[in-house]
């Protein structure tokens, strides 16, 4: 059985980092290990007076006992971190535990709409940038990766734009970068990767549903981690990742008013299911 270990906070109510990552990566037939960096009551993005417990100081014991126990897996994916110095806990975590034969994904979870999230600083996108070469596979969004690469964001840019941008993201030192809510029209949206090692792009996208959810980008992140566990190449990890989060959103829009609270994406795990049979 193939097992993966994300590293992400975990909202006790509400739908993004580990609370969807464990049940979504899980459903695609795959152990998942689990480092929650924080605990939440909920998740922030609309929620008030949320309490916070930061588990910054248990990462490292946690990653002792693990070695001590010999564990190893095939995958390394982590989410939302929440300060420099998890970056760094992070980056040692990778030193004793990535090897030739498996792969880490960094969803440098950090900015969105052009601007940082709140606590963020040019410091901590330098320390997500030294992440960013130790992993495989990065995802970012196209804020994030102006940030990554120092360029002005812009939301009107072409496929000739996309593609300099993922070239730029893998001279950080990732060979395979995946760029996150590309559109190049206003009718469509997806993702567009880049592997570095044969020069070939791939796109995929689906129609583009005017609704802002919260967590979807860890949907999307999950899912292309357990497609790249599963054996799936770039192409197919990213239409599969694709896929499934516009089905999440597609099944949400209509369902409620309050979609900042996250998507329902229990109600498409049949369908996640059935692009893992049908690979």
């Amino acid at each position: 059985m193939k097992k993966v270990v994300t590293i992400q906070d975990i909202s006790c109510f509400g739908k993004c980092s580990l609370t969807v990552a464990l049940p979504v990566i899980s459903a695609m037939g795959i152990e998942t290990a689990v480092i929650p960096t924080a605990v939440l009551s909920t998740h922030t993005g609309g929620f008030q007076g949320f309490t916070f417990r930061d588990l910054t100081s248990d990462i490292p014991a946690i990653a002792d006992h693990w070695k001590s126990l010999g564990l190893r897996f095939d995958g390394i994916y982590t989410g939302y971190l929440g300060s420099i110095e998890q970056v760094r806990i992070v980056s040692d975590f990778f030193g004793d535990f990535g090897r030739e034969d498996n792969f880490i994904v960094v969803d440098p979870a950090m900015a969105d709409g052009g601007r940082l999230y709140t606590g963020f600083s040019q410091d901590f996108v330098a320390e997500m940038r030294k992440l960013c070469s130790r992993a495989d596979y990065i995802i970012p969004n196209m804020t994030e990766a102006s940030f990554l690469l120092d360029i002005p964001y812009t939301e009107d840019y072409d496929q000739a734009y996309a593609e300099k941008v993922l070239r730029r993201l893998a001279d950080l030192g990732c060979p395979m970068p995946v760029l996150t809510g590309v559109h190049f029209d206003g009718e469509k949206q997806g993702a567009a990767a880049y592997d570095s090692r044969t020069g070939e792009f791939c796109y995929h996208f689906r129609k583009t549903v005017d609704r802002t959810l919260h967590g979807t980008g860890d949907i999307f992140s999950s899912v292309f981690t357990g497609a790249v566990t599963l054996g799936m190449p770039l192409s197919q990890a990213v239409r599969t990742a694709v896929d499934y989060t516009a089905d999440c959103i597609e099944a949400t829009a209509g369902s409620f008013d309050e979609v900042w609270y996250g998507s329902c994406f229990e109600l498409c795990l049949d369908k996640l299911i059935g692009y893992v049979k049908n690979r």
